[in-house]
């Protein structure tokens, strides 16, 4: 391990966040290693293809560590899991199946890591948690924060619920853990921000999760704040961008739309409802990309 830098393995790497994520890491000084159920483009990147609803791959996937084509296994092989691996979206698989390959990975790190001594985990965990779909359901009060009602409205939102649960309990079992969740928002590349314009005449396409989104860069960068927290035990965190996806100003949206949500403050302009005071406060967490950016 080079210096002072901390080891990371990145679950799901070679997905939506973690194409963005492993440079961001890489570019951060930290040694990056990916586990992923497809191989690496990249004949040069460090990675292990397995299968993580699978516990021996998971076990022998999180102690594999080197360049050394014959390094072996060993305990403790990274400072911090980062755990994105997931089917990202309800109904892409039967619910069964998406609820059993979910729950069956995210157990699986959580505990293999556990047993290899590995007490840091940066785990992606949903905005849908507490209760997205919005346009399904009530909003008690505004803005949404991390003190919300949790609720599984489908499958993949279950996940979530539960997934948050199990990572409290491996933390109440074991002080020495922390389990990050953070809820991340509606992940956007620079290259989706074009569709943006469509939902302008239009805001009940976007009430689902109140306008809310992340900048893919910015989930990066929030990812990167949990993985030098180092707080035991679990905590939940929203990772949302400081503005919705709307001109339209929020207090507008909040009239029209939830009329009877209590308001704890006033809204400026188009400020996102999703609150990410918290992770701001706690984590250091700053956005700096908007969907408003020139390209």
């Amino acid at each position: 391990m080079p210096g002072d830098s901390k080891r990371i393995a990145v679950t799901g790497g070679h997905g939506k966040v973690g194409k963005v994520l492993v440079p961001y890491l890489k570019d951060k000084g930290y040694d990056v290693f990916v586990i992923d159920r497809d191989a690496p483009s990249d004949p040069d990147e460090l990675a292990m293809v397995a299968d993580l609803t699978d516990f021996g791959q998971t076990l022998d996937a999180l102690s594999s560590v080197g360049e050394d084509t014959y390094a072996r296994a060993e305990p403790r092989a990274f400072d911090v899991v980062v755990h994105l691996a997931s089917i990202p979206h309800p109904r892409m698989l039967p619910d069964s199946d998406e609820f059993r390959l979910n729950m069956m990975a995210t157990y699986n790190v959580f505990e293999a890591a556990r047993r290899l001594g590995i007490k840091d985990i940066v785990w992606a965990a949903s905005e849908v948690g507490i209760g997205v779909p919005f346009d399904k359901t009530d909003v008690p009060y505004v803005p949404v924060d991390e003190d919300y009602p949790m609720r599984g409205y489908n499958v993949y939102a279950l996940t979530k619920v539960l997934g948050e649960e199990m990572a409290r309990q491996f933390c109440l079992n074991d002080p020495e853990m922390r389990i990050t969740c953070l809820r991340l928002s509606n992940v956007m590349d620079p290259e989706e921000y074009a569709k943006f314009e469509g939902w302008q005449d239009d805001p009940t396409r976007r009430l689902w999760n109140l306008w809310t989104y992340i900048d893919n860069r910015d989930a990066a960068q929030g990812i990167e704040c949990a993985v030098r927290y180092d707080v035991r035990g679990k905590d939940a965190f929203l990772i949302t961008n400081d503005e919705t996806v709307m001109r339209r100003p929020t207090a507008e949206l909040l009239d029209r739309y939830y009329p009877q949500a209590e308001r704890k403050k006033a809204f400026t302009g188009n400020e996102v409802i999703l609150s990410n005071a918290k992770a701001k406060r706690v984590l250091g967490f700053k956005p700096v990309h908007r969907w408003t950016d020139p390209a």
